[in-house]
């Protein structure tokens, strides 16, 4: 990180005329560009037109250059990439907070999944996920990729929002809630994949098979081999707690990284949450196959299933996003929060203050989620050329208050409410903390309606 400008990203010719563009942010306090070599801008300005990032660097002589159909002056304000949530469940937003306090196999067989089958609808998916969306909007989350039952209202959702999303459809070998039977979920699948909007750029499909203990052999390997025709990201939860491994183990005398492997659905495109039992030999085994990893240390905290080997996983080249996992086991959406828990649960753990870095942690909220959802050639840095998702973070507040490292002041000070500004695609989503392509009191009243019907359900 250095604290110095750096050479403005695009060559101009100063004696023509400015160029017009969409917008153009100037006086901006500082630019976190989350690139290769993590670059800090003071003093910065950003032009955008379009969906593209075209300029970016010191002040005066972008603002020289550029004409801004919009101008803001964003003197006070810090800005960085849009973070990319790699794993959540947005449309359990519906369940935040039912049944806490509760290890996890209990969690789901006595609260979740009961509650699922009883209540869970395209209507609960498609508001459930409006809220989440709203939630993470405002928390300067501009992708996320997701994993739940009727996806089909998830994408609408999504679409509306104007948020960019990796969306999949949750396949399990028992009855759920838009799947009676093994047969139905195939059926499922392939509808949810040809009915997916081929317009949408934002939006890309997904297949999530729940895990290995809650689908079988032939179930991975259908779902993958699905995948693979789609050339989709396949998700699954991974050795989230010591039982499934142990289970898993007994089951297949293989721990789970190597049955996974055994089956080939281990590859580029496989994307695994969680992932806190690991045995070094199967961190080596996911390095070699490029599978990408959601962590996920806030509802790993909360359920109590463990510490993952994120500095192991790291060492080993494996490629690492942060992700919130669901509402109901975290039970917030704000990625700001959880790098600051990422980076202080690893250094206690480890009893190491120098193990991830405040620059480790919010490069894997933003180009390593990139990374593992297969968008880090748009998305996940600023870099001219690049897709204009950005967040603007106001800096003028008392906790982070004096400000000598950017990097730092973002992991380990800033919280979601300072988020102020927010652009998807180019396309600004988020004005002075308050979400401007959506009826936040709507969507808020909707689940409310929703949550009394399960709240009646479970006196």
């Amino acid at each position: 990180m250095s604290g110095n400008s750096v050479n403005c990203s695009n060559p101009y010719d100063p004696d023509s005329l400015p160029r017009y563009v969409d917008w153009l942010l100037t006086d901006i306090e500082w630019i976190v560009t989350c690139d290769g070599t993590m670059s800090c801008i003071e003093r910065g300005a950003l032009a955008i037109d379009g969906e593209m990032l075209v300029a970016l660097g010191p002040s005066e002589p972008i603002a020289a250059a550029y004409r801004g159909r919009r101008t803001l002056n964003l003197s006070n304000h810090l800005v960085l990439p849009g973070l990319v949530n790699s794993h959540t469940h947005g449309a359990m937003s519906c369940l935040r907070g039912l049944g806490n306090d509760l290890p996890l196999q209990r969690w789901l067989h006595d609260i979740i999944f009961p509650t699922e089958a009883q209540h869970v609808n395209p209507d609960f998916v498609y508001w459930g996920t409006l809220l989440a969306i709203v939630e993470m909007l405002r928390n300067g989350v501009t992708t996320f990729c997701d994993g739940y039952f009727f996806e089909e209202s998830a994408v609408q959702a999504a679409s509306k929002a104007g948020i960019r999303a990796v969306l999949g459809q949750g396949i399990l070998d028992f009855p759920a809630p838009d799947q009676p039977n093994l047969q139905a979920a195939r059926r499922r699948a392939e509808t949810f994949l040809d009915s997916f909007p081929k317009e949408q750029e934002r939006l890309r499909p997904s297949l999530f098979c729940h895990a290995p203990y809650t689908c079988g052999t032939q179930t991975l390997q259908w779902v993958k081999e699905l995948c693979r025709q789609h050339a989709l990201i396949f998700q699954l939860h991974l050795s989230e707690t010591a039982a499934e491994v142990k289970e898993l183990t007994r089951r297949h005398h293989v721990g789970p990284v190597k049955y996974l492997d055994r089956l080939g659905v281990l590859d580029s495109n496989t994307l695994c949450a969680h992932a806190v039992w690991l045995q070094p030999d199967e961190i080596e085994i996911l390095a070699e196959r490029g599978v990408g990893i959601s962590h996920n240390a806030e509802s790993n905290m909360k359920l109590a299933c463990g510490v993952a080997p994120l500095p192991a996983l790291l060492t080993a080249g494996v490629r690492v996003g942060l992700g919130t996992d669901s509402c109901a086991s975290n039970n917030d959406l704000d990625l700001l929060s959880e790098m600051d828990k990422v980076a202080k649960l690893h250094k206690v753990y480890q009893l190491d203050p120098v193990i991830c870095s405040a620059s480790q942690v919010l490069k894997m909220a933003t180009a390593g989620g990139a990374a593992v959802l297969g968008w880090d050639d748009q998305i996940g840095s600023l870099q001219v050329g690049k897709k204009a998702d950005l967040v603007a973070v106001d800096l003028l507040q008392p906790h982070l208050t004096p400000l000598y490292d950017p990097i730092s002041q973002l992991v380990y000070t800033a919280q979601g409410s300072d988020v102020r500004h927010v652009w998807v695609d180019g396309r600004k989503v988020v004005t002075d903390g308050q979400v401007v392509v959506l009826d936040e009191a709507e969507v808020m009243e909707q689940v409310n309606r929703i949550a009394k019907d399960i709240a009646h359900g479970l006196r």
